[in-house]
């Protein structure tokens, strides 16, 4: 049987409008104790998905564990690009097990669901395979997670991957969600996030921007 390719992205692609995304414990108590990922480029890529949701309008959900009581406040990288918004505070180290949050998921309508957050192999593995579970499809954006060890959130990400979760990395999920260069209505947020939160990449863009007046696309 021949093939006839046509100019259309596949079904797996995620797109602005099409998912949910949960950002999970991004606290300080969390963070002390994670050490798969540095802690300057944890608090970057969490802030790149979470400036990267708000500006293309993904409903976001942001929830914390014992905020009051032990693991202190969320990133104010993760808050800041929502103003206004309530955070849900847990008792559940699985947030798929808190009913509030479910509310919110069941609110939104979203199928397809992405997650990040701290620590991976629990309140990421605890709602992405719960999840998955009730026949969402659920990707997990692995360098926006971390835990206690590189082992722990590898061991993690594997188990998710056996599963049936989709990873990916922060930088990928904002490029995605712009996907093309002739899109101009958002040129200039994707590439304004990226120059400030992109690593390399975004100083890339200072440097052709600065020496050439460059223009991806």
């Amino acid at each position: 049987m021949s093939l006839n390719a046509t100019p259309t992205p596949g079904s797996k692609l995620l797109s602005p409008t099409d998912h949910a995304l949960l950002m999970i414990d991004f606290q300080s108590q969390m963070s002390f104790a994670t050490h798969s990922i540095d802690a300057i480029t944890l608090r970057t890529n969490a802030a790149l998905v979470a400036h990267a949701a708000a500006g293309f309008k993904v409903p976001t959900i942001l929830t914390t564990v014992a905020e009051k009581s032990f693991s202190g406040p969320m990133f104010d990288e993760v808050t800041e690009p929502f103003p206004g918004q309530a955070l849900l505070d847990r008792t559940s180290m699985n947030t798929w097990e808190d009913a509030a949050v479910i509310r919110e998921v069941n609110r939104i309508g979203k199928k397809r669901l992405v997650f990040a957050g701290l620590w991976t192999s629990v309140c990421i593995v605890g709602p992405t395979l719960s999840a998955l579970d009730q026949g969402y499809e659920v990707y997990v954006i692995a360098d926006a997670c971390g835990d206690v060890s590189a082992e722990a959130h590898n061991r993690a990400m594997e188990r998710m991957i056996q599963a049936g979760v989709q990873p990916m990395s922060s930088l990928q999920y904002l490029l995605e969600l712009q996907r093309d260069w002739a899109r101009t209505d958002t040129y200039e947020l994707t590439t304004g996030i990226a120059r400030k939160f992109g690593g390399a990449y975004g100083l890339g863009i200072i440097y052709a921007k600065s020496m050439f007046n460059a223009h991806e696309g």
